[in-house]
């Protein structure tokens, strides 16, 4: 069994002295492992980097087994922002969450073209941090909705009412209202404006940081509830540096 098609580079893992096994995520397959023979060699240690896009051929005996890949490159994208340590981390907060969240060989069509989307921002000079940021929140919000977990954040869950919707339940995943909210206000997290508004001033290092606190709470519910694992750590170093600008 074989197929050919265009994948986004996840995680690189080395397997023995001189290969390498790639986790991809393709549009119409998923996110899928395989082998890549000399994958720890000088010729493709510059390819295989999270973030690119590739090339990738498959081919196994049997659909069951790990198979292997033949790799090309499409487009680079890690060398563009090498020299920046906040993009970097964010370029692998992504990967790592979609390869620890994502179910392999399960098709994120919506996934796999908002990573594309935010890959794309980040590399772009002329973005600032908080703008990247707030992009990075909202592709893990659709990533949440592609795994069944997907928030509410258009009314208040007590009221019904579209107005002033500062809060939402972590037990329900619904927006609660300022004045519904505020006797258990200690108990919910924060929903940051630029969620409810597309007004650029709305996004700060505060609303960002509060956004990735509120998407991680939910990611970790799925985590803990599905496989028993944490976030990734590159995610908490992102999560980190934000809060040392807000801070700043």
């Amino acid at each position: 069994m074989d197929w050919t098609e265009d994948a986004l580079i996840l995680t690189i893992m080395r397997h023995g002295e001189h290969h390498a096994i790639a986790d991809l995520l393709t549009r119409s397959r998923g996110r899928w492992r395989g082998l890549v023979r000399g994958g720890s060699g000088r010729r493709l240690s510059g390819i295989l980097q999270p973030g690119n896009d590739v090339a990738a051929h498959w081919r196994a005996r049997v659909e069951s087994q790990l198979g292997t890949y033949t790799i090309e490159p499409l487009k680079g994208r890690i060398g563009m922002i090498i020299g920046d340590r906040a993009r970097l981390m964010g370029l692998m907060s992504a990967t790592t969450l979609l390869a620890a969240c994502l179910p392999e060989r399960e098709a994120h069509p919506g996934v796999y073209d908002a990573t594309h989307t935010f890959l794309d921002l980040l590399v772009d000079c002329e973005m600032t941090d908080i703008s990247w940021g707030a992009a990075l929140v909202r592709l893990e919000l659709g990533l949440l909705a592609d795994l069944g977990y997907g928030l509410n954040l258009d009314e208040c869950a007590a009221t019904g009412v579209t107005e002033d919707l500062i809060y939402v339940s972590p037990k329900s995943g619904r927006a609660v209202s300022a004045s519904a909210g505020h006797p258990w206000r200690d108990k919910l997290l924060s929903l940051p404006t630029f969620l409810r508004s597309r007004q650029a001033g709305d996004i700060t290092y505060q609303s960002v940081s509060a956004g990735l606190d509120l998407t991680g709470f939910f990611l970790e519910r799925v985590q803990l509830e599905g496989k028993g694992r944490a976030l990734p750590l590159e995610r908490g170093r992102l999560v980190a540096y934000l809060k040392d600008r807000m801070r700043a």
